[in-house]
């Protein structure tokens, strides 16, 4: 079946690694549910370290881009709430209501951001090129 211009296709080589992605960040997941420190903790840094890589294999495609960024952003502010609970710091207050655990707020909204940016700022931009990714 011939592909047209608008289909992305992932090499093989991108694909296992983004497979195996999923795999090691389910483990932290499930290590996080289930309170295995050590595990959860290790699983940070191939989960962070593959995402970063996919990040920067996708640079040139602005779609992929900034939603694999916002991934990294996601598992970044994922594993911080995940070891502020393990160590538990996470309820303790900084200030007022808001607690260590907040902290991971900023992650996570920078993620929110970034697609934000993506879809209302550089989309509406670039929405008949090839990089729109849509």
């Amino acid at each position: 079946m011939p592909f047209s211009q608008s289909e992305y296709t992932i090499p093989a080589a991108y694909r296992r690694m983004e497979n195996l992605h999923i795999v090691f960040w389910l483990i932290k997941d499930i290590s996080w549910c289930m309170i295995w420190k050590p595990l959860g903790i290790l699983m940070i840094f191939p989960t962070l370290i593959i995402s970063i890589i996919i990040a920067w294999r996708t640079r040139t495609m602005k779609s992929e881009l900034y939603h694999n960024l916002a991934i990294t952003v996601w598992i970044l502010a994922n594993s911080y709430w995940m070891v502020s609970e393990f160590l538990h710091f996470d309820s303790v207050v900084i200030s007022g209501p808001f607690t260590f655990r907040h902290l991971a707020l900023i992650p996570f909204v920078t993620g929110v951001l970034l697609l934000a940016y993506y879809y209302m700022i550089w989309y509406p931009r670039h929405k008949d090129g090839a990089e729109s990714g849509l």
